[in-house]
């Protein structure tokens, strides 16, 4: 059985974009984690909650087949952690499936993975993926290679399909 990790930040993440990730994730039998800064039950910014599995320093990226950072405003909390950026340059060079959403897919440009790659995100984000080497497409859900970025709350669905369909 596949093994995803969602990472979300503490709080405002945003609450689709891991409810409905995850939800199609188990649909298609991927089995699913979540991580966060603390295990601390973690608020989205709609109020939903979540109870993080285990923290970024306990991830063991060989334990999955993809890892996950869930968008929301509360995710710029990674852009420059070097925790995450490490754990999303880990996962891409093991040849899993890496994959961003919303503001997210900055996390994975600022860790050094979307040179070259074609990517989406939130439209906030298309001059970092830009400056970072990524072709900012624009795209509800686009994918390169093992690399899978989203561009918000209503691609989530589709988002986590295309990651369980690439496992």
């Amino acid at each position: 059985m596949s093994k995803a990790l969602l990472i979300i930040a503490p709080n405002n993440f945003r609450d689709e974009e891991l409810f409905d990730t995850k939800s199609a994730l188990e649909e298609l039998a991927v089995e699913t984690e979540i991580a966060s800064t603390t295990t601390n039950e973690a608020r989205g910014m709609l109020g939903g909650t979540a109870k993080p599995d285990i923290t970024l320093d306990d991830v063991f990226v060989d334990n999955y087949n993809a890892l996950i950072f869930i968008g929301g405003s509360g995710s710029s909390v990674y852009f420059n952690d070097k925790k995450a950026l490490a754990i999303a340059k880990q996962s891409y060079e093991s040849g899993k499936i890496t994959a961003a959403i919303c503001i997210a897919p900055s996390i994975l440009a600022n860790a050094g993975i979307l040179e070259g790659k074609k990517a989406t995100a939130y439209s906030s984000e298309a001059g970092n993926l830009e400056a970072k080497g990524a072709s900012y497409t624009g795209k509800a859900v686009e994918q390169d290679g093992k690399v899978i970025t989203a561009n918000g709350p209503q691609a989530a669905r589709a988002f986590g399909e295309a990651i369980a369909n690439n496992l």
